[in-house]
C-alpha cells in the first residue's frame, strides 16, 4: 500500500527541507509506469530495453537544460555525495602528474570535508579556504592559495547549514585565469536559485533529486567536456564508461521531472519563501533580544535561516525535542551531523567564528513548498511558548522573550 507523502505528516508542521523534501505527488505520478510497465534494463537491446534507453537520455537532457549543459555532460550518480566523492577523487587521481594540491572551502559539506581528509591520507595537500563572518569565501586568500600545483577548487555554490550563497562566478574567473580545475556542490542551491554551468564557470557541478522535491537516491555530476577525470565506480560502462552501474530509470524520470517543476515555479516560489524568511527574521529579532543570525543577512537560500540565542546555545537539543513534540521539525544543523557520535560542534559555524560551545547552538529552519504562512505563524508561537517554559527552569522568568 503506497503511503500519500501529502497526508503522511498531517497535523505536523516540516520545517527541515534542507534536509531532505517530501516527494511531490506530480514527480510520484511520471514514475510510477517505470516500476512495473517501462521496466527494462537500458542497455538492452530489445523493446524494453530501447525504451528504457529513450527515457533515460530525455530525461538526462531536460535536467542537462536546467543547468545550462550539454546532454553528454550530465552523469548520474546515487546522490550528492558519490557525485563530490567522485569530482575530488576522480580529478586527484586523473591529474596527479600536474600537481596534487585541492583547494577547499573551510564550510564544505562534511561528504567533501571527509574525502578530502582520506586524500591527504593518500599524499594530496588539502587546503581548507577561510570564510568571512557572514559565510563567504575570502576571494584574496583564494588568489594567494592557488600555485601552479593546484589541480582543483572546490567550492559549495549555497551552503546546508547556514544557507549563505557564494559567488562562484568570481570563483571560477579565478580558477580560469589559473588554469585550475573548478567544482561546486549544488545540492542546496539547483531548484531553488539560477544555476548556470557556463556563467559560473565550474567545470564539475554536483546537483541531486531529494533536496527538490524529488526521490532520493539519484544525483548527477556534471562534467565539462575534456574534463580529464578517472571513474569512482568499474563495471559495465554505463554512463560513457565512467559510472558503471545499471541505471535507476523510475527515480531518474522522477528527478527530471522535480527539475522540470522548479525551473517552472522558481520565481515566484523565491519570492514567497523570501517574504516568509524574512517575516521570520523579523518575529524573531522583536520577540528575542539575545537572538542572531548565522551566516549572511541577505546573500543566502530564499526559505533558509540558521539562527542562535546568546547564552542558551546548550539548550538547543532539548528545545528541538520539544518543538518536535508539539509537531515542529526543525534542525541543529546538517542532517547528516546527526550521525557524528562524538556530537562535535559544528564545522561551519566555527568557520565564521563561532565558539565550540555557540557552534552547538544553532537553529536551522528551511521552509519549502508546502510551507505556509501559518506554519511560520505557529512556529513562532511555539518557540516563544518553549522557550518561556525552559528558561523559568533557571531562572523563574524568559530572559530572551521581550
Amino acid at each position: 500500500m503506497l503511503v500519500n507523502s501529502m497526508t503522511m505528516g498531517k497535523n505536523r508542521i516540516y520545517l527541515d527541507n534542507a534536509a531532505t523534501t517530501c516527494l511531490d505527488e506530480r514527480v510520484l505520478q511520471v514514475m510510477m509506469p517505470y516500476f512495473s510497465q517501462i521496466y527494462g534494463n537500458a542497455s538492452s537491446l530489445h523493446y524494453f530495453g530501447t525504451k528504457a534507453k529513450e527515457v533515460l537520455e530525455n530525461s538526462r537532457a531536460e535536467i542537462a537544460q536546467c543547468i545550462g549543459a550539454d546532454s553528454g555532460e550530465l552523469y548520474f550518480t546515487s546522490g550528492g555525495t558519490e557525485s563530490n566523492n567522485w569530482a575530488l577523487k576522480g580529478i586527484a587521481q586523473a591529474k596527479s602528474h600536474k600537481g596534487r594540491h585541492i583547494i577547499v572551502s573551510s564550510i564544505e559539506h562534511d561528504c567533501v570535508i571527509n574525502t578530502c581528509k582520506w586524500l591527504a591520507q593518500e599524499g594530496y595537500y588539502i587546503t581548507f579556504l577561510p570564510v568571512e563572518s557572514d559565510g563567504i569565501v575570502d576571494l584574496a586568500k583564494l588568489k594567494d592559495a592557488i600555485t601552479s600545483k593546484t589541480i582543483l577548487v572546490s567550492v559549495m555554490h549555497a551552503n546546508n547549514e547556514i544557507g549563505t550563497i557564494q559567488p562562484i562566478e568570481e570563483i571560477g574567473m579565478i580558477c580560469k585565469k589559473n588554469g585550475t580545475y573548478f567544482h561546486s556542490d549544488a545540492c542546496q542551491s539547483f531548484g531553488k536559485i539560477p544555476v548556470d554551468i557556463n556563467k559560473a564557470g565550474v567545470d564539475l557541478l554536483t546537483i541531486n533529486s531529494h533536496k527538490i522535491y524529488g526521490p532520493k537516491g539519484i544525483g548527477a555530476l556534471f562534467i565539462r567536456k575534456g574534463t580529464g577525470i578517472e571513474p569512482l565506480l568499474h563495471g559495465g560502462g554505463q554512463e560513457s564508461g565512467l559510472r558503471s552501474t545499471t541505471e535507476n530509470i523510475p527515480a531518474i524520470v522522477g528527478f527530471a521531472k522535480a527539475a522540470e517543476l522548479c525551473m517552472l515555479e522558481m520565481n515566484s516560489e523565491a519570492a514567497r519563501l523570501t517574504e516568509l524568511r524574512n517575516k521570520l527574521i523579523s518575529n524573531i529579532f522583536s520577540n528575542f533580544e539575545n537572538s542572531y543570525i548565522n551566516g549572511s543577512t541577505n546573500k543566502r537560500l530564499p526559505g533558509h535561516l540558521n539562527f542562535s540565542f546568546h547564552g542558551f546555545e546548550g539548550e538547543t537539543i532539548r528545545l528541538l525535542l520539544i518543538l518536535d513534540e508539539m509537531g515542529i521539525a526543525v534542525s541543529a544543523g546538517s542532517a547528516c551531523s546527526s550521525n557524528d557520535k562524538a556530537h562535535q560542534a559544528s564545522h561551519v559555524l566555527q568557520a565564521i567564528g563561532l565558539n565550540p560551545f555557540e557552534a552547538r547552538g544553532a537553529i536551522r529552519v528551511s521552509m519549502g513548498r508546502f510551507t505556509t504562512e501559518s506554519d511560520v505563524d505557529i512556529f513562532m508561537e511555539s518557540l516563544i511558548h518553549t522557550f518561556n517554559s525552559l528558561t523559568s527552569i533557571f531562572s523563574g522568568t524568559s530572559v530572551f522573550s521581550r
